[in-house]
């Protein structure tokens, strides 16, 4: 098969896969719209290989890179990350070319073993190291925990292409265009926000400590291992990444719950109303049984007021919901306003663990939790529009600059 060439440059070219087959990425999170895997052959004196794909795209792979190759051997592959849906291929790649180098740095090696049982043909680069392959001239930067210990990113000095393995990158397979500016781009914001805060957004600081490594590069491209390419926007993402590692956050709020009955749920509505009525425009609300964690975390990540209700379960909270709390104890999210409510019908539970949420996550807590036997009655209906409001005025008072015309600027 004759697969259309896609260059970056003359002799630089992307050689990945697009999945449209998975139903959850790393068996978890879920990618309706698919997930690309990004690798990229660099031809010169030297060939050299920049990352693999997943197992299961593999046979695609293996037919661009020989079209491209004409004959000719890798001689080095490079792995910037070693997550199987980037290394998937590496044996493969092996048994096609037995000569290759592998690059990488002391971190990859132990687990190219481990999970391949590959030692031998090996380069290891610390940080700044520079590997001469004729024209091209590749510089190390050691990222770790962005997002696996070993992870490094490879920046390519002549055509001034920072290869930045998971870091940029997002959800979403490229359905035809490859490039930022051939697409489309709203969807992909939102798929890379839910990739970063679900799977990078633990590591904020490291985020912080690779980007001062970066930040006196001259840029022309960005070539994740996921998601586009970016030749355009450069200096978004990059801010975006900034702004999401330093946990800044837009004018909104995420109203999450756990009803059984649909009585948590009337509260969540109730309070929403109370919101939207002091001219908070951005407000999302969400059922965790029916939501996946992933966007409301996403969400969270975006906006600074979070409203989190459950009924009681079985003397505790509603099982979706303490499986949410757990992922943002884990991930630990900062800098958002909290409030409280939820239902019971005999003893409680839900709320007093979201109590127990709130003491462990440190956020600033809004008004008092409100927890109602059975259903909202008159008097609780009055204090839940008065927690709405308490929420809104906060909001306004944290951004001063607030009007009705204040909307973040997209790509």
């Amino acid at each position: 098969m004759i697969y259309p060439k896609i260059r970056l440059s003359e002799n630089i070219y992307w050689v990945g896969t697009n999945d449209r087959k998975t139903r959850l990425f790393e068996n978890y999170w879920p990618i309706p719209l698919g997930i690309a895997y990004n690798s990229y052959l660099i031809l010169d004196d030297q060939i050299t290989l920049m990352d693999t794909v997943s197992m299961g795209t593999m046979d695609s792979f293996l037919e661009k890179l020989k079209e491209i190759l004409n004959g000719r051997a890798i001689n080095y592959l490079i792995i910037n990350h070693m997550e199987p849906d980037h290394s998937g291929a590496v044996k493969t790649i092996i048994n096609e070319f037995p000569q290759v180098t592998i690059v990488g740095n002391n971190r990859t090696f132990p687990m190219l073993e481990g999970y391949y049982g590959i030692k031998k043909n090996l380069m290891e680069v610390k940080e700044n190291a520079v590997l001469h392959t004729g024209q091209h001239q590749f510089h190390f930067y050691l990222t770790p925990m962005v997002h696996w210990p070993e992870t490094m990113m490879t920046y390519e000095s002549t055509e001034k292409i920072l290869f930045s393995a998971d870091a940029f990158g997002s959800y979403g397979t490229l359905d035809g265009g490859i490039f930022d500016d051939e697409l489309n781009l709203s969807f992909y914001e939102d798929e890379m926000r839910r990739y970063y805060s679900n799977i990078v957004g633990k590591y904020g600081l490291q985020v912080q400590k690779a980007l001062a490594k970066l930040e006196s590069l001259d840029l022309r491209m960005i070539a994740s291992t996921h998601g586009p390419i970016w030749r355009l926007h450069i200096p978004k993402v990059v801010e975006f990444y900034r702004n999401w590692s330093t946990y800044k956050t837009e004018q909104g709020v995420v109203i999450a719950f756990g009803s059984m009955y649909g009585n948590t749920e009337k509260m969540a509505d109730i309070i929403a109303r109370a919101i939207a009525e002091e001219d908070i425009r951005n407000v999302r609300i969400y059922d965790v049984s029916k939501t996946h964690s992933s966007y409301i975390i996403s969400d969270i990540w975006k906006y600074r007021g979070v409203i989190l209700g459950s009924c009681a379960y079985n003397g505790g909270i509603f099982t979706p919901m303490r499986d949410l709390l757990m992922q943002l104890e884990h991930i630990m999210p900062r800098n958002h306003f909290l409030s409280i409510f939820g239902s019971m019908s005999w003893g409680g539970g839900g709320v007093s663990t979201l109590k127990k949420f709130a003491e462990n996550i440190k956020w600033e807590l809004i008004g008092e939790a409100i927890e109602v036997k059975h259903s909202p009655s008159d008097k609780d209906i009055v204090s839940l529009i008065e927690l709405g409001k308490q929420m809104a005025r906060r909001l306004k008072e944290n951004d001063s600059s607030f009007s009705e015309n204040n909307k973040p600027e997209m790509i």
